[in-house]
């Protein structure tokens, strides 16, 4: 018997160093127990999360060009990387409507602000400035211009991924233009590059569950759960309607793909908690971007579909901002016609576009929606500051699983998706690797490598021709 009682207690140790899941998911679960019994020294975690978070955000530059520009070069066709582009801003635009549309009708129906019975003058407008450190979100036009680099070395020095997507796709352009004869080192070099940046990222993610645990018992001993009773209704409301968001988008790419959701989410169940855990879905950009090309997305759909994601395709905390704008109209007495309604969603369509990066953006987003109504003062935005931080678990969740199907229905859209490979890897009938080359370097620059016969066939048929076999 005690051998019996060994031998369990080796495999459980061994299955608690090798499953990340598992780490993430204990590390989850101390953060909360110390969190709650000592606040004071739950608040003093917070470094180890932010520091994790620094180290991901450090390799997400380098790795988006080497994706984007290798991706661009493999498939051998500008044209078709800027449908890509197209497709994809027609699918983030689509789902971030109905994000707002539902969280608008959500909010109407059950009211979570209804009774409250605030005075606005009772409110300090000054913990907003501070939450938000006086900063505003970009216009149209100053967004459009900071989304194109001055500097080469200055868009990876300031991370900004639209500015790192710019350049990649003039580096792409051009390597396709002089062709392999011309420059034959640089896609492997590229290639390479984006190998170490993959093995780096493998060292950093073995801190997740540090990270994690920090994050965890900030949150917890930082704000406690006596928000739980005081916006209760607001954060059951917000929660629900992001997982019926999330029911609809497991709709569509059923529709779209065949594929299953709920299987893609087992397949990336530590991804998840992972973002969970952190309040951060750049924390596994990374690990995402190798899982989706591990599950049939060509590499130029993933290297450019979800990183714009990350800046126009914010569906979970469009969610946030429709409810939480009838929250606070709610709550100081204000009963908002349709029209204003109707405003608050066109406000919101241009608004989430710019938040990414942006400190405190969702209250600047709320802010300045309140200014468009006109019959909401900019004070009563605070009434959010004591339940922001709870929500960002269903924001980072609906974000990025929306980032994620859209990679994915983008690339059927376009025919860069091998839904075979897709369906083998999310059953556990291959590994959740990333895909190595593709094939020599020194093929020209557009021509296919040469694909074995017992291979199936990549979902992107020939143009001009039919699609014969069922995916």
């Amino acid at each position: 018997m005690p051998h019996a009682t060994g031998t369990l207690t080796r495999r459980a140790g061994r299955f608690l160093r090798t499953s990340l899941f598992t780490q993430v998911l204990l590390a989850l679960v101390l953060g909360v127990l110390v969190g709650r019994l000592w606040p004071e020294a739950g608040s003093s975690l917070q470094p180890l999360g932010d520091g994790f978070v620094r180290l991901i955000k450090a390799m997400i530059a380098p790795l988006v060009f080497c994706v984007v520009v290798a991706g661009i070069t493999k498939a051998g066709d500008l044209k078709a990387f800027g449908r890509i582009g197209v497709k994809a801003l027609i699918w983030f635009e689509v789902a971030t409507s109905i994000a707002l549309v539902v969280g608008l009708l959500a909010g109407n129906v059950f009211a979570p602000g209804a009774g409250m019975h605030v005075d606005p003058a009772s409110l300090d407008k000054g913990a907003v400035d501070a939450k938000t450190g006086g900063g505003q979100l970009p216009s149209t036009a100053q967004f459009v211009l900071e989304s194109l680099p001055n500097s080469a070395v200055g868009a990876f020095a300031e991370n900004s991924l639209l500015q790192v997507l710019v350049l990649a796709c003039l580096v792409g352009a051009a390597l396709l233009h002089l062709g392999q004869k011309k420059v034959p080192h640089i896609l492997p070099m590229i290639e390479q590059a984006q190998d170490v940046v993959f093995t780096i990222v493998g060292y950093i993610m073995k801190l997740a569950p540090l990270a994690v645990f920090g994050a965890t018992a900030h949150l917890v001993g930082e704000y406690g759960l006596g928000a739980m009773s005081t916006y209760g209704k607001l954060i059951a409301v917000c929660y629900g309607v992001a997982l019926v968001f999330v029911v609809l988008l497991g709709l569509a790419l059923k529709a779209v793909t065949g594929l299953s959701l709920w299987k893609f989410v087992r397949y990336t169940r530590e991804e998840l908690l992972l973002a969970l855990g952190t309040g951060s879905s750049e924390t596994v950009m990374p690990r995402m971007m190798q899982k989706l090309r591990a599950a049939g997305c060509r590499d130029d759909a993933v290297g450019l579909v979800l990183p714009t994601g990350y800046s126009f395709n914010l569906d979970g905390a469009s969610i946030y901002l429709s409810i939480g704008t009838l929250f606070i109209a709610q709550a100081i007495g204000v009963d908002l016609s349709l029209g204003q309604q109707i405003t608050v969603v066109l406000v919101l369509m241009l608004t989430s576009k710019g938040m990414a990066g942006v400190p405190g953006s969702a209250f600047l987003a709320l802010s300045a929606t309140a200014s468009a109504l006109g019959v909401i003062p900019a004070a009563a935005v605070a009434l959010l500051l004591g339940v922001d931080r709870i929500m960002d678990s269903m924001r980072v969740a609906t974000n990025l699983l929306g980032n994620c199907v859209a990679v994915f229905v983008v690339s059927r859209w376009e025919g860069a998706l091998d839904r075979v490979t897709a369906k083998a890897v999310m059953n556990g009938e291959l590994p959740a690797a990333a895909p190595q080359s593709d094939g020599p370097a020194d093929l020209p620059a557009g021509d296919p490598p040469p694909a074995a016969a017992d291979e199936p066939a990549a979902d992107h048929p020939a143009e001009g021709s039919v699609a014969t076999r069922e995916k």
